[in-house]
C-alpha cells in the first residue's frame, strides 16, 4: 500500500520535531516536507508532492494557517487538518470556510494518524472538540436570532396588539375579546389587520404562537407586574 503523503507546517521547533518522528512510526504515513514559516510554507505547498496538510493555524503569532489553506486547495486535491492549541471559535470558523477538512487540538496528538487517515479516504468526521464547539457556536447564533427577531416584533406591535394576540393565544375568540376589552368588535378587527399586515401570516392564531414561542407575552406579563 502506498504511504499517505504529508506534510507539515508548524513553527513550533520543539512540536514539529516531536510531530515528525510520532508520524514516523505510524504505519503508512510518510512525512514528505515540513515547513515553519508561512513563506517556506507557501513555497512546499508549491513544490512538494502530498496528500495531506498538517498546517498550524497560528504562525508567528498570526493565523496565517487559514490564508495557506487556500493555497493548499488551489494546488491540487490534498486535505489540509488544522492544528493548534487553543479552541478558538472564531479561527475554527475561519478554517472551515477556508476549506479545511477538521480542526485538531494539539494536545490530542494521539488522534492525528487516524485523522491523516480518514482525511486520505475523504471519510472525515469533525474532531470531537471541533463538533462541541460549533455546537455550541449554532446555538449561540440561534439564540441572536430569537433575541433578533423578538425585538423587530417589539418594534412592529402595540400593546394593544400584543394583549389581543395574547388573548387569542389563550382560546377567546374575536368576540369574546371585544367583549374583554369593551370595545368594538370592529376594533379588535383592525387590531388582527394591522398585525398580519406587521408580521405575515395567514391567520392570527399563527401571529399569537409566533409572539408565544418568542418569549412576548411571558416579557408583557412581567412588564404588567
Amino acid at each position: 500500500m502506498t504511504d499517505i503523503r504529508v506534510l507539515i507546517v508548524e513553527d513550533d521547533p520543539d512540536w514539529l520535531r516531536g510531530l515528525s518522528g510520532y508520524l514516523a512510526e505510524q504505519p503508512g504515513i510518510a512525512v514528505v516536507g515540513s515547513a515553519d514559516t508561512a513563506e517556506e510554507a507557501a513555497r512546499a505547498i508549491r513544490e512538494l508532492d502530498y496528500d495531506v496538510v498538517l498546517m498550524d493555524v497560528m504562525i508567528a503569532d498570526e493565523a496565517a494557517g487559514i490564508a495557506l489553506v487556500q493555497d493548499v486547495l488551489l494546488h491540487g486535491h490534498a486535505r489540509v487538518l488544522m492544528l493548534t492549541s487553543m479552541e478558538l471559535k472564531e479561527l475554527m470558523f475561519d478554517a472551515f470556510r477556508a476549506g479545511a477538512t477538521d480542526y485538531l487540538i494539539k494536545s490530542d496528538f494521539e488522534s492525528i494518524p487516524d485523522a491523516i487517515r480518514n482525511a486520505y479516504r475523504d471519510e472525515s468526521p469533525i474532531s470531537a472538540a471541533a463538533a462541541a464547539r460549533m455546537r455550541e457556536e449554532f446555538r449561540r447564533l440561534k439564540q441572536l436570532e430569537q433575541t433578533y427577531k423578538k425585538k423587530e416584533l417589539q418594534d412592529k406591535i402595540t400593546p394593544s396588539e400584543l394583549q389581543v394576540l395574547e388573548l387569542i393565544d389563550s382560546g377567546l375568540s374575536q368576540s369574546a375579546i371585544a367583549d374583554k376589552l369593551v370595545v368594538s368588535l370592529r376594533t379588535i378587527k383592525v387590531h388582527v389587520g394591522n398585525v398580519l399586515k406587521k408580521l405575515g401570516g395567514g391567520s392570527s392564531k399563527e401571529a399569537a404562537r409566533k409572539a408565544r414561542e418568542l418569549g412576548l407575552f411571558e416579557e408583557k406579563r412581567e412588564r404588567d407586574g
